[in-house]
């Protein structure tokens, strides 16, 4: 697996992270048939109040990615990982099943048999949907599904965009700016 590690705002990191990254990125290999052709990207950022680690793990037709904020670079690298191999884990029975049969997208992942079934079925359980809702779409701004967003408490909100007339979500962003989600298509009246 090739590591490519890039910093945020040209800040000065060790190489003992790289490194790091490296020995670390590669006990995810044990998941993959074709280690050659991945390519982990490793943004290092630091904030006042810690350092995150972002690790995207671009395969065919699936993106893996972590997340994680901690005191030092080290143990969020430590936890990314974690939180990377977590993930294949629990979606590996539904990645392998559903895409399978896509051409090759199944020569990227390992066999199911390379797994403990048992364990992969208790975490699948653990990580079922517990709740559904439903919302109706109001016709909004973006500023508006933000205000109304905060109003709610939420991290998230979904709404009509006015301005493209398409469906769209803004979220709060870990940095604590705000983002949004369109869908490609405007909605038909």
């Amino acid at each position: 697996m090739k590591v490519t590690v890039r910093t945020k705002n040209k800040m000065d990191l060790s190489p003992k992270i790289k490194e790091q990254a490296e020995e670390k990125l590669a006990k995810l290999d044990q998941f993959f048939n074709r280690r050659e052709d991945l390519e982990a990207n490793v943004l290092c950022k630091e904030y006042d109040d810690g350092k995150t680690i972002e690790i995207t793990l671009p395969t065919r037709n699936i993106l893996l990615r972590a997340e994680v904020k901690a005191d030092t670079f080290l143990n969020a690298l430590d936890l990314a990982v974690d939180k990377l191999e977590a993930q294949i884990r629990r979606h590996k029975s539904k990645i392998y099943s559903s895409l399978k049969r896509r051409a090759g997208v199944s020569q990227y992942y390992a066999t199911n048999s390379d797994f403990d079934l048992e364990k992969m079925k208790t975490e699948l359980m653990v990580t079922n949907l517990v709740k559904s809702k439903s919302v109706e779409l109001k016709p909004m701004t973006a500023e508006d599904a933000i205000t109304q967003m905060e109003m709610l408490g939420h991290n998230f909100f979904v709404f009509l965009n006015v301005e493209t007339n398409k469906v769209s979500v803004v979220y709060l962003r870990d940095d604590h700016d705000y983002g949004i989600i369109e869908t490609s298509n405007p909605v038909n009246e």
